[in-house]
């Protein structure tokens, strides 16, 4: 097939282009670099289009599109605002026209943040959520949701095959060390036997998916025949404090943990209820924690 993958260069991009190429589909990645990376998809046979999504474009027809064109880290979305929130949603806008014009498939990659500080848990796609609006994260968790709203209706109004993949906190190699995200910073300041620095009291808990579980679940939605909202994610859920202890026993640290003040809106508790992926994709997360921070780690190492 021909496929295009907006921020293909980007993390969850990067490992996506790269498992459809290993099975037989031409790719096209469309991406502005403003937090993706060429080294990511270098070396690949792929076209590469250096665009930014909230501004206009033609295409050319493709039978697949995968929109995870975003920054998603909260340090680097938190920095650009307006650029996140347009991303998400008249980026999401520019994409549903091309996929109407051309008869395509469309896969969005909303995220578990638009559950906000969860009151339910663990979180059923049903959950409609608990988010501030105005916070310092609604830039990522609003527009989201109106991506996701823009979906759906594309979806009932011009009949556009439309998917919905709510990814929560996703790891793995080619993560870059600079994101400011929990996995990433905790095995470099362990690798370099720095303080390990918890935001809280370390209580709270996310759910961490390796990347190759997360690319697994993304194909299999988009080759499903399901239409609305999917979690993708590891049910496994664990403590800051848990993870810290995790990867100072894997990289053989000698760091110690250090704790500071918990960032305005942080979720206290973030698990996903997969039984929809699990009966309706046949999928659920095959790599343990461990042996995921292990592969991290090394990639780690070798920056």
């Amino acid at each position: 097939m021909k496929i295009l993958v907006a921020g293909g260069a980007g993390f969850i991009g990067c490992h996506l282009v790269k498992r459809l190429i290993e099975d037989g589909n031409k790719v096209t990645v469309i991406d502005n670099f403003s937090s993706g990376r060429m080294e990511n998809i270098k070396g690949q046979d792929i076209n590469i289009i250096n665009h930014n999504i909230i501004d206009k474009i033609t295409l050319s027809g493709f039978d697949q599109i995968y929109h995870l064109a975003s920054l998603a880290s909260p340090v680097f979305y938190q920095k650009n605002p307006v650029e996140t929130a347009l991303s998400n949603s008249v980026g999401t806008y520019n994409l549903l026209n091309e996929a109407q014009k051309h008869k395509s498939r469309i896969l969005f990659t909303s995220t578990s943040e638009i559950y906000g500080d969860p009151k339910e848990h663990p979180q059923k796609e049903e959950y409609w959520g608990n988010v501030n609006s105005i916070g310092i994260r609604s830039c990522y968790d609003e527009s989201k949701r109106l991506g996701e709203t823009l979906m759906m209706d594309f979806n009932r109004e011009y009949g556009v095959e439309t998917r919905i993949a709510r990814i929560f906190n996703t790891y793995g190699p080619k993560m870059s060390p600079d994101d400011g995200r929990v996995v990433s910073n905790f095995i470099n300041q362990a690798l370099k036997n720095i303080p390990i620095t918890i935001y809280g009291d370390g209580k709270q808990t996310r759910s961490f998916c390796y990347i190759a579980d997360t690319v697994d679940g993304l194909i299999k939605l988009m080759n499903s025949d399901y239409t609305e909202p999917v979690n993708i994610g590891n049910p496994e859920e664990m403590t800051m404090l848990e993870l810290a202890e995790r990867v100072i026993k894997i990289t053989h640290s000698q760091s110690k943990i250090i704790y500071s003040a918990l960032p305005k809106d942080d979720p206290v508790r973030r698990c996903p209820y997969i039984m929809k992926a699990k009966k309706i994709l046949k999928w659920e997360p095959e790599i343990g924690i461990n042996e995921g921070l292990e592969k991290t780690t090394e990639h780690f190492r070798k920056l």
